[in-house]
């Protein structure tokens, strides 16, 4: 699938996803950690925020939802009232260079072909000021694949594996990782990875 099939993709199936996501759970608890982490007042981008009913509701007052689909968007306009929304891509993030202190990634990065991952973790890194957080889900397999089907509709699933994933993130400049296993929305154990930008 290329990007414009992805984004209509998400489009298609955004519906049946948000209202299959359990909003609740212990990956939502990490934002707790991912938050005592940061400044006061910190200024946080949720990539892939989707419904946003999982990661933007959780975030502080300010925070920014980036996602791919214009579905998604209005859906987290609904939930949650107050936020900034912005539509577009992770390879090339439409935020200013050094503007932000924490950044999640919940399930999102692994819908770009991987072999452009290290671009998205780039993206991460310009934008983030220096010393700022990544929250993200860490995939544990090597996989390029489109699942007919998934939410009622197909979806495009890519990664490197794990350890090409925390290697691309230090290449990146994100001098420290450290991972934790929490439930994901639909119920499954998952790793997930903060990152610091040096």
């Amino acid at each position: 699938m290329d990007r414009n099939d992805v984004r209509h993709a998400w489009d298609d199936v955004a519906e049946t996803y948000a209202a299959r996501r359990d909003p609740s759970g212990s990956d939502a608890d990490l934002i707790d950690d991912l938050l005592a982490d940061l400044p006061a007042d910190p200024t946080v981008l949720d990539v892939g925020c989707g419904d946003g009913a999982r990661t933007l509701a959780n975030l502080p007052a300010g925070a920014v939802g980036l996602d791919f689909s214009r579905r998604g968007l209005e859906l987290a306009r609904e939930t949650v009232p107050g936020a900034r929304l912005v539509q577009g891509d992770m390879t090339a993030l439409p935020v200013a260079d050094d503007s932000v202190d924490g950044l999640t990634a919940y399930h999102a990065v692994f819908h770009v072909p991987r072999d452009r991952h290290a671009e998205v973790y780039r993206e991460f890194a310009r934008v983030l000021r220096p010393g700022g957080l990544v929250l993200m889900t860490l995939p544990g397999g090597s996989f390029e694949t489109v699942r007919r089907g998934w939410m009622g509709g197909s979806m495009f699933f890519s990664a490197p594996g794990r350890q090409a994933t925390l290697d691309q993130l230090s290449a990146a400049g994100f001098s420290e990782v450290w991972t934790a296993t929490a439930d994901d929305p639909l119920g499954s154990s998952t790793e997930f990875a903060f990152a610091r930008l040096a």
